[in-house]
């Protein structure tokens, strides 16, 4: 029996080819997948706007149709416990004083309310993360940012959002039509006040990567400063901003939510879940239901964006990732 000869530099060699790196987003959505509250989160917000974008293809009832024949019906559930509660098959969450089919208006309100948050969401996205960026790459700027960033954060929102809609709303109205002109307004107001969290996060972010070696080789070869936000710091920084995007998301819905019950939203006869509620408000021992449907819809929606978030920021995070 012959004894082989192995030579070295053959077994130093790979007998199979080497794997492609792992994805850092597949190691994320490992993560993500066993947070059960980002799961839950996610299926809810998911299936609220497909629900509130296909629902009025399927269930064609006008939302804004007045039948006052029909009107204080009670929902479907409500007759298996009151044989005396005026119900019908053919407006299953009931109607309203004026004969408008709730579920239509679940869904038209959702659509509005969802429109609004998502539109807000990116308006202050793209103002927080733009003067993030700014205040922490450019030291001349940062002084100047940061205070009027801590100026904005100090002043009182709410009252502010009112002011804003009384003086802006009838130029608006004029130019856009009354719902189109309260939308740009509501979303560019919510915008407008909603950025500051964001700009402080990536600002953090930025001071921290400036420093980093890849950043510095690329000053030494004298790459630009536009070149090196665009092609190393913005890609950095997506974590933080998408977890400012969730809670922007819940943020902006409630406060359009707000502003509709207290009466300087949309028009009256443009429901949102916020208007439904303040409808109701006045005849809520009546008919319980008219509050607790659109309450529920704007619990779940924000609890599932912030339990989201919550999963997000978890899985984003590589200290921790893997826990």
């Amino acid at each position: 029996m012959t004894d082989q000869v192995t030579d070295p530099l053959a077994a130093l060699q790979d007998k199979e080819p080497s794997k492609p790196p792992r994805s850092q987003w597949i190691d994320v959505w490992d993560q993500l997948k066993h947070h059960k509250g980002a799961m839950f989160g996610g299926g809810f917000l998911i299936f609220i706007t497909l629900a509130v974008l296909f629902g009025p293809y399927i269930y064609t009832v006008d939302a804004t149709q007045i039948d006052i024949r029909n009107k204080d019906m009670r929902p479907i559930y409500v007759g298996l416990w009151d044989s005396s509660a005026k119900v019908g098959w053919n407006k299953p969450l009931g109607s309203d004083q004026l004969g408008r089919d709730i579920l239509a208006q679940l869904i038209a309100g959702g659509r509005a309310s969802m429109a609004v948050g998502w539109a807000a969401m990116v308006l202050a996205l793209v103002i927080g993360a733009g003067v993030g960026v700014v205040s922490g790459y450019f030291k001349k700027a940062d002084f100047w940012l940061m205070r009027f960033t801590d100026l904005v954060l100090s002043l009182p929102i709410l009252p502010l959002l009112l002011v804003a809609v009384t003086l802006f709303r009838q130029p608006l109205n004029e130019a856009f039509g009354p719902e189109g002109g309260m939308f740009v307004l509501i979303v560019s107001v919510i915008g407008l006040t909603s950025w500051m969290q964001t700009a402080r996060i990536v600002r953090g972010d930025i001071l921290a990567l400036k420093e980093r070696e890849f950043i510095l080789a690329a000053r030494s070869i004298g790459t630009t400063p536009g070149k090196i936000i665009a092609r190393h710091l913005l890609p950095n920084v997506v974590s933080p901003i998408m977890v400012s995007a969730t809670l922007g998301l819940a943020t902006a819905i409630i406060t359009e939510s707000a502003l509709s019950f207290l009466g300087v939203g949309f028009p009256s006869d443009f429901p949102t879940w916020g208007k439904l509620l303040a409808d109701a408000v006045q005849r809520m021992e009546q008919y319980p239901e008219r509050v607790v449907l659109p309450g529920i819809l704007i619990s779940l929606t924000v609890l599932g964006v912030n339990y989201l978030g919550d999963g997000l920021r978890d899985a984003l995070d590589p200290r921790i990732r893997g826990r």
